[in-house]
């Protein structure tokens, strides 16, 4: 990955913080977005400690000029784009029948969705040049339905499906797709999530034993990059839902909504 240039969304924080901070070591050209500035520069500061070069792009994703500016901030700096990584989300939280403001879901499927496609179109004529490398940064929830959850896993299901497309098209170009479904890190995008009434929740509860460290997440990305894989699901249990949904997909059900509820009581605090 020496000098090679990579834009990074959602760079401020959790998965996209962890995996520059990987990345760095590698004396690479960063370029690091997010709507968080001050994070962004906290974390470019270590990025440059690491030996890399580094470019600060305050972006909103779901803004498509903001998407725009971030790619011409990349070339202008480092002359072109080798890898672009996909990663800024938010979450949710909330039964569907007790939502009280669907806007909501328009919000993930902007963020979480379209601001990957946005990217992914400005960076596209500059990663056929250099041959390079497109980054989904996706979840368990784009491979099946998670309660609690639907906004969520629709726009993660509706990426998966968009760079799933975009591989095929893309075949003997020399522009790659990787697509990466993590289960449950340790990050604060629970904290972030929105709830029924269209607002984020702000409160962080403890993590609980069942979420992956965000810098393993962050270790096993930066390999499948190098390896140029198409795809990686990073827990057996994903791995096993890939199989056994074809065969069993009631059984698929009631073992995601038993993991969720677990999930869940072993995470919050009582109230």
């Amino acid at each position: 990955m020496e000098r090679r240039t990579i834009i990074v969304t959602g760079a401020s924080d959790g998965i996209g913080a962890a995996l520059v901070l990987t990345l760095a070591d590698q004396s690479t050209n960063l370029v690091l977005a997010a709507r968080n500035e001050g994070k962004l520069r906290e974390v470019a500061r270590r990025c440059e400690d690491g030996g890399a070069r580094v470019q600060v792009v305050h972006t909103d994703v779901a803004d498509r000029s903001a998407c725009q500016a971030l790619v011409e901030r990349a070339v202008t700096a480092f002359g072109g784009i080798d890898v672009l990584v996909n990663n800024a989300g938010i979450s949710m939280l909330c039964r569907f029948d007790q939502i009280q403001d669907i806007s909501i879901f328009e919000r993930l499927m902007q963020v979480n969705y379209l601001g990957a496609v946005y990217c992914t179109y400005y960076a596209l004529p500059w990663l056929k040049r250099s041959r390079g490398l497109i980054v989904a940064i996706s979840s368990l929830q784009g491979k099946t339905g998670f309660p609690l959850y639907t906004g969520y896993s629709a726009s993660k299901h509706a990426m998966q499906g968009f760079f799933d497309s975009l591989r095929i098209e893309l075949g003997g170009s020399g522009v790659d797709v990787l697509v990466v479904s993590p289960g449950p890190v340790a990050t604060s995008i629970q904290a972030n999530r929105l709830q029924a009434d269209g607002k984020s929740a702000l409160r962080d509860t403890p993590h609980g034993s069942a979420e992956m460290p965000v810098q393993k997440c962050a270790q096993q990305i930066g390999r499948a990059i190098r390896g140029r894989r198409r795809e990686l699901v990073m827990t057996a249990g994903g791995k096993l839902i890939g199989l056994m949904k074809p065969l069993a997909p009631g059984t698929v059900d009631r073992l995601v909504d038993r993991a969720v509820k677990r999930f869940h009581a072993g995470r919050e605090s009582p109230d």
